[in-house]
């Protein structure tokens, strides 16, 4: 089949879905009126959204899964936090100071936060994570920035000191992480302990209710130094398909979702949407790929990685997966960024490149069945990627009929979200993965491409190891003028540019539907959740459908 006629069929199978789920939710939503919102905010109402996934661990440094860190950003609290144009302001941390050109840094918290037990935080309970997430015992895949630090001493109660070696970049980012509480975890077996489904925390939601396979639910803590939050409830809804989430807001039991493309543009407007939510539109800091795992003998020609990457059109990819909401990826940095490297450019589609590299590399149709083989066996592999993400899936197809023009068979197999993690991911069991990574603030990727992290459980989870990657990235986090930096990080693109371990995929539009009943919420570069303490719900929609 073209795959100009395989976009088609996509196109139509999920128009047809389309029009079979089109029109207003199956439970109207009342549409919202001025009148119907008070000139002040008020407190109660529970707000329900969907978790693609069950949180693995809510001890956030033994997780690696973003189900896990979304609820714990709201249990606990760290030092520094982004705010909504994403610049790090204190938090936790009263003040904090960077002298030494970078090599020390002094921070100061405050006094008035409580673990929900009652307990005071202390700078010890800083101490206690930074010392717990660098122990070799601890199985964590983030010690790597916390290893640098050549000295941590207390000061005060409320108030230590950090020393570096050198200058490190990412110092300050570091210790924008969550606090654990050391009089609750010290001396608990962390594999074993109930704190992982049972956490403390002082953050502005602590855990009410937590049902296996069902719900996460979180009510406001009381004494959140910055304020209770306005909502009282937050229940996370594990729906480990976006389809069904969909579904699931049209019946009027979620407040939000992250919208697909097409129901963005085509399945959320008319009557009972237009009024009864509110739809937002910006680009993600974040990109999609298709990663080759390098312990795989097929991947290990650098020929054959960029065949793979000629026989990708982006641009079939953004018009049949995302209708166009989205712009192709060419590396692991935001285009528009000083760290993104404008002289690297994306490989053209040419399938005559593919097919010329691939009889280089020794592949060749040899028994005419039309899949290419080498030393007697055919060039065939699996794609996987996590159930209920259907542009990825999508996504796996498109690459997976390109492929098959080339002589070269695909299977595409999607795995339920847990199993996705844990026996596939963390066990390097795959061949090839799509997936996709956030696009950081700072330009430092040491923790998903250096070769200390190729490990079972790291997050270079494709076990990828370049030894000139790994000196640029390690002297790179070491600089900090960013003119210093700018040739370090461009260096790193043309690499992983040059060597294809990702094929760089797309950068997606984030699409979140709210109902209307939730007021103050405002889009920023941070996304819209930056404030979500200060959403709220007037009194008399919090029961509302």
């Amino acid at each position: 089949m073209r795959l100009t006629n395989l976009i088609i069929v996509i196109f139509c199978l999920f128009s047809l879905a389309a029009c079979g789920e089109g029109g207003g939710p199956a439970t109207p939503v009342k549409p919202i009126h001025p009148a119907d919102i008070p000139a002040q905010p008020q407190t109660g109402g529970s707000f329900v959204e969907a978790s693609i996934g069950e949180p693995s661990n809510l001890i956030t440094i033994l997780s690696t899964d973003r189900p896990s860190h979304e609820v714990a950003s709201r249990i606990y609290v760290n030092l520094l936090k982004y705010d909504k144009n994403i610049n790090l302001v204190p938090y936790a941390a009263k003040s904090y100071e960077v002298l030494d050109g970078g090599k020390l840094l002094k921070f100061t918290l405050r006094n008035d936060i409580y673990w929900t037990d009652g307990v005071q935080l202390t700078a010890e309970d800083v101490e206690y994570t930074y010392r717990l997430t660098i122990d070799p015992k601890t199985p964590t895949a983030y010690a790597g920035n916390f290893k640098q630090v050549k000295s941590f001493r207390l000061t005060g109660k409320f108030s230590f000191e950090v020393e570096y070696e050198k200058p490190f970049a990412k110092a300050l980012v570091s210790w924008a992480t969550d606090i654990l509480p050391k009089h609750a975890l010290e001396g608990e077996d962390l594999l074993n302990t109930k704190y992982s489904r049972q956490p403390l925390g002082a953050g502005p939601y602590k855990l009410k209710e937590w049902t296996p396979g069902s719900q996460v639910v979180l009510e406001a803590n009381p004494d959140f130094f910055e304020g209770r939050p306005y909502i009282d409830e937050v229940v996370y809804r594990i729906i480990p398909d976006m389809g069904t989430q969909f579904l699931e807001l049209k019946a009027g039991n979620l407040d939000t979702v992250s919208l697909n493309p097409l129901q963005y543009l085509y399945q959320t407007s008319g009557p009972g949407w237009d009024g009864s939510f509110n739809k937002f539109k910006y680009t993600a800091s974040a990109y999609s790929f298709l990663g080759f795992n390098f312990k795989h003998p097929f991947f290990q020609d650098v020929r054959v990685r960029q065949a793979i990457d000629y026989a990708i059109d982006r641009r079939e990819i953004i018009k049949g997966v995302l209708y166009g909401l989205g712009e192709p990826a060419n590396g692991p940095y935001e285009p528009g960024t000083w760290q993104y490297n404008v002289d690297v450019k994306p490989r053209k589609f040419n399938l005559a490149e593919s097919r010329r590299l691939l009889a280089e590399a020794g592949w060749s149709d040899t028994d005419g069945d039309g899949i290419l083989d080498k030393d007697g066996r055919p060039f065939a592999f699996s794609i996987i990627t996590n159930q209920g993400n259907t542009q990825r899936i999508k996504c796996g197809i498109i690459i997976q009929h390109r492929l098959k023009d080339l002589g070269i068979k695909v299977e595409v197999r999607a795995i339920e979200w847990a199993a996705f993690l844990k026996e596939f991911i963390d066990k390097g069991r795959f061949d090839a993965i799509i997936l996709g990574w956030n696009i950081l603030q700072d330009p430092d990727i040491y923790n998903v491409w250096h070769s200390s992290m190729a490990v079972n459980g790291g997050l270079n989870f494709i076990h990828y190891i370049n030894p000139e990657l790994d000196e640029l990235l390690s002297k790179g986090r070491y600089l900090v003028k960013q003119e210093e930096r700018k040739p370090i990080y461009d260096k790193v693109q043309r690499i992983l540019h040059d060597d294809v371990p990702y094929c760089f995929l797309y950068v997606p539009m984030t699409l979140p539907i709210v109902k209307a009943r939730v007021q103050n919420i405002t889009a920023a570069p941070a996304g819209i959740a930056y404030n979500f303490n200060q959403w709220w719900i007037p009194q008399t929609l919090q029961h509302q459908p």
